[in-house]
């Protein structure tokens, strides 16, 4: 009893003594509300937001001035890929990493990646597999969280799984043994143990591919490979439901997308090609929708070959979709897919689709912060400007609800109640000297 006691007063102590910032700000998008409120003053102790209100602030306290800006929560992408670096075919591609590149260059990599994330404003992600490099998101996130490295909150997905014939690397003589970018299972019992395998090692979710490649059929329709079948993908979900985890499915269309769903899936990524049935399933079910739509745009093959024509299918059926989804009701949440694309592409790029596709500002916001947080069973802590949440904050010059392009370029970002990027506030500090 006296050393429980002891360790609450400790606590207490240490809280009481936490460094206390106050941050001025005009207009507050607080990552809940309808509406920016403004004239607003959040207290932060230590790395927590202590109040949110009109507060008066000490003639001596630590303040940071960021009237005439927009005050934001930290940004949540949902689904990036530290270890990809939209590989470069000229550089041989994908197979290149697995085959040519050490983890520790590709950790090398990846820790870069997770810098340029925290510096465009992205203080939360969730890292869905590391193609091929094992357990290294488990790896980046303790050093993150050690403070060794600047980067994100991560919520690592680990190796991911899929089946035989159902990832890269592919297309090589059959008798010689290729590494492969995801774990491969077949059958319930090896698809559990490969759950329990990553849940073991850290992983804060398990990423499952129910589909793999796709090409158009004689009538134009876009076919995707299903992989795993119904009983592989819920014994993974049982498992992971147990431990108390959820499970992202990367399914494009048809027989796989709707296996995800019957298998009792958290999450679709992509979903290219939701149908009616699907809709009507995950508003059921309560499945969130991850649709990555920009990366999809751009990097596409010729548009005069199989392969061009397949992009373009993918394209007008993915803003259909999502359209659709979004009409319905559907929980949409932000993700890019970074990693498919270059980490020195803006990020934030999703955000233009999003809005020309016919969410709001103010909702596209908001699956990049609270929706998202929710997802991730994070509320608590992030995605949101309240009492009791991480101090993960970002300022954009502008309104973000009047131009969301403006969201290309944060000026202003802090993690953790520790300022990371202050580029408007030193330029101005040099102006008045």
């Amino acid at each position: 009893m006296r050393t429980k006691l002891f360790i609450l007063l400790a606590f207490a102590a240490t809280f009481a003594s936490a460094q206390v910032t106050y941050i001025k700000t005009s207009s507050l998008i607080d990552g809940r509300s309808d509406a920016p409120k403004e004239n607003q003053v959040i207290v932060i102790r230590g790395n927590r937001i202590e109040s949110v209100g009109a507060t008066a602030i000490p003639a001596s306290a630590r303040v940071i001035d960021l009237t005439g800006m927009t005050v934001m929560p930290g940004l949540i992408d949902s689904h990036t890929h530290i270890f990809l670096q939209g590989e470069d075919p000229a550089e041989g591609g994908y197979d290149a990493q697995l085959l040519k590149y050490s983890l520790a260059y590709r950790a090398a990599r990846a820790t870069v990646s997770a810098r340029r994330a925290l510096e465009q404003g992205f203080t939360t992600i969730r890292d869905v597999e590391t193609e091929g490099a094992g357990y290294g998101d488990i790896g980046i996130k303790q050093a993150v969280d050690e403070g060794r490295i600047p980067g994100p909150r991560i919520f690592a997905s680990t190796r991911a799984i899929s089946t035989t014939g159902g990832y890269n690397l592919e297309g090589y003589a059959p008798e010689i043994a290729v590494p492969k970018g995801a774990q491969l299972i077949d059958g319930p019992v090896e698809a559990r143990k490969a759950a329990r395998e990553q849940l073991d090692h850290g992983a804060d979710w398990i990423k499952v591919y129910m589909t793999h490649r796709s090409w158009l059929d004689q009538h134009g329709n876009l076919i995707s490979q299903p992989t795993l079948t119904v009983d592989e993908l819920r014994a993974i979900v049982d498992e992971a439901h147990g431990w108390k985890r959820k499970v992202a499915c990367h399914a494009y269309n048809g027989d796989g997308l709707r296996r995800a769903l019957d298998g009792g899936c958290d999450s679709i990524e992509h979903g290219l090609e939701l149908t009616d049935d699907n809709i009507a399933q995950m508003l059921k079910q309560g499945t969130w929708y991850v649709p990555t739509l920009a990366v999809y745009y751009d990097h596409n093959a010729p548009p005069d070959t199989p392969a061009g024509r397949r992009d373009a299918k993918r394209v007008s059926l993915h803003e259909a979709s999502f359209r659709k989804a979004l009409k319905a009701g559907v929980k949409i949440v932000f993700g890019t897919d970074v990693g498919g694309f270059a980490w020195t592409e803006p990020i934030a790029q999703e955000f233009d689709k999003m809005v020309a596709f016919g969410m709001t500002p103010m909702d596209a916001i908001r699956s990049a912060t609270s929706r998202a947080a929710e997802m991730l069973d994070a509320s608590n802590d992030v995605g949101n400007i309240a009492p009791g949440a991480y101090a993960d904050l970002i300022a954009v010059d502008g309104d973000p609800l009047r131009n969301i392009h403006l969201l290309h370029d944060v000026p202003f970002v802090m993690k953790n109640g520790e300022v990371v990027k202050e580029r408007r506030i030193r330029a101005l500090r040099e102006a008045i000297k």
